[in-house]
């Protein structure tokens, strides 16, 4: 994963384990433009990792980006 990525990773992990919903939201709509479907399903993902860190989260990230992308 490039920094960028774990960077974004890393702050969106801090709001969804700090159960900040709302505000993870807004950041996957700032930051990438990801309609509120697939906003819920990222923070979904996200809220069931066994082991929430940086890498998974931008694992997920990217991937629904190169969906929403094709």
């Amino acid at each position: 994963m490039s920094v960028i990525w774990m960077n974004h990773a890393s702050h969106l992990s801090e709001l969804v384990s700090a159960n900040n919903e709302m505000q993870a939201h807004l950041y996957l709509e700032q930051l990438m433009l990801f309609p509120i479907d697939v906003q819920d399903k990222i923070i979904e993902e996200i809220s069931r990792l066994p082991n929430c860190n940086s890498e998974s989260v931008a694992s997920i990230m990217n991937r629904y980006t190169i969906i929403d992308m094709e």
